[in-house]
């Protein structure tokens, strides 16, 4: 099929947003607390419901895009988008943020399964790499962004007493006092509404699905749930966003309550460069995989990423500024090697394989909330130590992961040879 670029611009528009959306929670969650007198714990149940909804609806999002198409399914998962964003802007309650936040999720869990096949058409078989890697470094510049976009509406909208911007004034009138960061929901409502419009206008490529992207048969799914391979598979999964979510949604917590750092300021920023250097390090990570085994590759990032997390949580403030960020470009390898060990290590039902790994994203709601119902026993501090669990599982996978083919690899002579022809 011939290349539609503007199909592929909507795509990366909508990667976008999922990553803004996601991981402005971040940021976000010494604020809440702080404002709605949270506990850690309660605050921890933000992004349990959001990440909930990933690990409930990751498989059963297949069934429903099989049966009723992508457009469909992409209007009814922005359209939960819509229902979530507008509830909580209305009622910004913490019992409506739980809600709201899962009926998000499972937007977004319901996105993140239509758009990878979407862009493999309308992008060409031949570019779905490149483009892949283009939708992974939008996602990251989303998750930089945010942080900078939460930081300007808490400095804009807070104590808010007029002569601001078109932008500024209109949310000044909508948001309840004390609350500006209720404002960003208010975005998320029309950015959710403008889309819908685009897709609704648009007609959108057949896809028609792979092996490894179909969901397949119930039958498959208890096969090999039978299979300990899988279930360890799926263990590492949870154990990596666990990590990703565990240090993103309490690095600006921990900043500010061991080193009197500004959420809206410094501690944004650090989450900003968090999710920037996980870019980088994706791109990083691509060449040292075409040099490197992709298991000496896990061991070595996994060691860094366990340094990065003690210097970050005894040394100084200005430690801790690098060294969180660090941590995002040490595990920005990760996922991707497990989920292709993962999947190289059965021979077949990669479809309903690839669909609970998927499922596995439920880590990031069960390791913050962990932490956070371990940091109001112990300490903010020592509960974040439970992150060496999440990493040592990772180190261990690169140990018993017998995939039955390895990553193709050459040399750095090679490399060059090849740019000169």
């Amino acid at each position: 099929m011939k290349r539609n670029n503007f199909i592929v611009l909507l795509i990366l528009f909508i990667w976008f947003v999922i990553s803004f959306v996601t991981n402005i929670l971040g940021p976000l969650m010494p604020v809440i607390i702080e404002n709605y007198q949270l506990s850690l714990t309660m605050g921890a149940f933000l992004p349990f419901s959001f990440f909930l909804a990933y690990g409930v609806m990751s498989i059963p999002a297949g069934f429903l895009v099989e049966k009723y198409g992508e457009k469909t399914s992409m209007l009814i998962s922005f359209g939960l988008n819509l229902i979530g964003a507008f509830t909580f802007a209305l009622f910004p309650s913490y019992t409506i943020a739980l809600v709201s936040l899962f009926i998000i999720g499972i937007g977004m869990a319901m996105l993140q399964v239509i758009i990878n096949p979407l862009m493999r058409v309308a992008g060409g078989e031949e570019n779905f790499a490149f483009f892949s890697v283009m939708g992974q470094l939008v996602f990251g510049g989303a998750s930089f962004i945010s942080p900078f976009v939460f930081t300007y509406l808490m400095k804009n909208l807070g104590n808010y007493v007029g002569d601001g911007n078109f932008l500024i004034d209109t949310l000044s009138k909508v948001i309840p006092s004390g609350l500006p960061w209720v404002s960003l929901y208010w975005i998320f409502t029309a950015v959710f509404i403008v889309v819908l419009l685009i897709i609704s206008l648009v007609k959108l490529p057949k896809v028609e699905l792979k092996d490894d992207e179909k969901v397949e048969a119930i039958k498959s799914y208890i096969e090999l749930f039978k299979q300990r391979k899988v279930l360890l598979y799926f263990a590492g999964i949870m154990a990596y966003v666990g990590t990703e979510q565990g240090v993103a949604n309490w690095m600006s917590k921990f900043l500010n309550t061991y080193h009197g750092i500004s959420p809206e300021g410094a501690g944004a920023h650090a989450i900003s460069w968090f999710w920037g250097l996980m870019s980088v390090g994706c791109l990083v990570g691509l060449v040292l995989l075409k040099l490197m085994d992709s298991k000496k590759v896990l061991k070595i990032f996994t060691v860094i990423s366990a340094i990065c997390l003690f210097l970050a949580l005894f040394g100084s403030s200005q430690v801790s500024l690098i060294a969180f960020p660090a941590i995002g470009f040490f595990i920005s390898v990760m996922f991707s090697i497990i989920f292709s060990l993962a999947l190289n290590s059965v021979k077949t039902h990669h479809g309903a394989f690839s669909g609970i790994l998927c499922s596995g994203i439920f880590g990031g709601a069960l390791v913050p909330l962990i932490i956070g119902w371990l940091g109001d026993l112990i300490g903010l501090k020592v509960a974040m130590l439970f992150l060496v669990l999440t990493l040592g599982y990772i180190f261990s996978i690169a140990f018993w992961a017998r995939p039955l083919i390895n990553n193709k690899t050459t040399t750095v002579k090679e490399i060059f040879a090849s740019l000169k022809k």
